[in-house]
């Protein structure tokens, strides 16, 4: 059986430009097409609208509309567009003026028995579908009516017509662009196939050494560069045998990191998404459930959404810090601007319970910081004295200073935590209680994202508890010149 014939990139990508480009072509012209038909009804339209307004405006304030029927007469039956308008005025059911042949039947009870024939006769052209443009216009006191009526003759509708110049025009520029087109994609598949060649090579034999001359445009450039990461990725290989037993202890160790990760975050996923699960279950199997049970399940079910979407957001914080932190945009940040800032989002939220924070930060006291990485450190900080400390104030104060550094101390007058606890504060997902702190909907991630955010910015943190009760944050940040 004969093997399918390949069509090379070349072809399949002119075919796919330009039918891409014809069909714009001819959507362009059709809707340039539309779009000037319909500007030029509009303008037609408009035309007649504007002589009923005049005539209407001029008897309205005492003017006698007979000059304007006059130049009517001069100015639009000289037009060819316009040489079979026809324009009626009635007074009170009278014909007051006319330019033209034609009048309206609209008035037809108005008139006597004897023109009624002839109007009968007109009435198909200010029906619906009649043929031209028709416009009315009735006088404040409705004593005076204008009709005007332009018949769609030869010129009208040449005038709407399709203009065949465009698509003239566009079919040349088409064409044009075709044959461009196509050169250009020959010399594109022809850099194509050189390069698909050299990896159809490169990945099958292991001792192919790339000897191919590509051409001097972009694609060949890429294939240059491609061929030189090859040779390098080659060289990197030989390196790496030799480094063999490093590298596996490294991966190994990585591997160890991720794993754990991998199963504290299992973990705590599993609880929220089966709680979830469960009142989803109890919904969907007791339909005739009353209303403020369904209502109870549902906000369950929204707490525990809640609780997940924190989780996802610490998540995502503490992996940017701790895999992105080169990326941090550092500047010169006031500490006792964002402090200031931080305490009064927490009176007005209450976020501090019944808690109250006093700080003695030095005013402009800069630090090499992020303020959003700053204010998200505070944060984690007050959440945790507030959900756990059951304390009755948080402080902040500098304590002194370096050279190089703000020394700092952030602490509350709670409870503090037992002694063992302490060296695992920092530990992602770690609770000394953790049935408690679940129900106050902690994620274990607050305080890792506090020593990764401290890190980060150049500084060291250490937590103990205080003598007089309470935990005790110790933290540096370097001094911005």
């Amino acid at each position: 059986m004969a093997s399918k014939k390949h069509i090379s990139y070349h072809w399949r990508l002119f075919v796919s430009l330009v039918s891409l480009l014809w069909l714009m072509a001819i959507v362009i012209a059709l809707w340039n097409t539309h779009q000037s038909r319909r500007d030029t009804s509009a303008r037609i339209q408009s035309q007649i609208d504007l002589i009923n307004s005049r005539i209407v405006s001029a008897y309205e304030h005492n003017f006698d509309p007979e000059s304007f029927l006059d130049f009517v007469g001069e100015y639009y039956l000289l037009n060819p567009l316009y040489d079979q308008i026809r324009v009626t005025v009635y007074y009170n059911g009278a014909l007051l003026y006319k330019v033209g042949d034609m009048i309206s039947p609209t008035e037809y009870e108005r008139f006597s028995r004897e023109d009624r024939g002839f109007l009968n006769e007109l009435r198909s052209f200010f029906e619906p579908g009649g043929n031209g443009y028709t416009s009315s216009m009735t006088s404040a006191d409705r004593r005076l009516v204008v009709y005007t009526h332009l018949p769609s003759d030869g010129v009208v509708l040449s005038a709407t017509g399709t203009d065949m110049t465009i698509f003239a025009f566009i079919f040349a520029i088409a064409v044009g662009a075709t044959v461009v087109g196509y050169f250009m994609s020959r010399r594109l598949g022809r850099s194509i196939s050189q390069l698909r060649d050299f990896a159809v090579r490169a990945g099958t034999d292991t001792g192919f050494a790339p000897t191919q001359q590509f051409s001097h445009d972009d694609v060949g450039e890429i294939s240059r560069q491609v061929v030189r990461l090859f040779n390098e990725r080659n060289s990197m290989v030989l390196k790496l045998k030799r480094e063999h037993n490093v590298a596996m202890h490294a991966l190994e160790e990585k591997a160890r990191l991720k794993r754990d990760l991998t199963n504290n975050i299992n973990h705590e996923l599993k609880t929220p998404v089966g709680i979830i699960k469960g009142y989803i279950d109890t919904i969907l199997e007791h339909k005739d459930m009353d209303d403020d049970s369904r209502r109870h399940f549902l906000e369950k079910v929204r707490e525990h959404i809640e609780r997940l979407v924190q989780l996802m957001n610490d998540l995502s914080s503490i992996t940017r810090l701790e895999y992105g932190s080169q990326m941090i945009n550092l500047e010169p940040v006031d500490l006792h601007e964002v402090t200031f800032r931080a305490v009064s989002d927490y009176e007005t939220s209450g976020m501090l319970g019944g808690m109250t924070f006093n700080y003695d930060i030095p005013t402009y006291c800069r630090v090499v910081g992020n303020e959003g990485l700053l204010t998200g450190m505070l944060n984690n900080l007050t959440k945790n004295a507030a959900a756990y400390s059951k304390g009755t104030e948080i402080n902040l104060i500098l304590t002194g200073q370096d050279e190089q550094f703000y020394h700092f101390a952030f602490y509350d007058n709670g409870v503090g935590v037992k002694e063992t606890s302490l060296p695992h504060l920092f530990d992602r997902f770690f609770r000394e209680d953790s049935g408690r702190s679940r129900k106050r909907g902690g994620t274990g991630l607050g305080l890792p994202i506090v020593m990764n955010t401290v890190e980060a910015l150049g500084g060291t943190i250490s937590v103990s508890n205080r003598d007089g009760g309470g935990l005790l944050f110790r933290f540096t940040l370097r001094k911005a010149k």
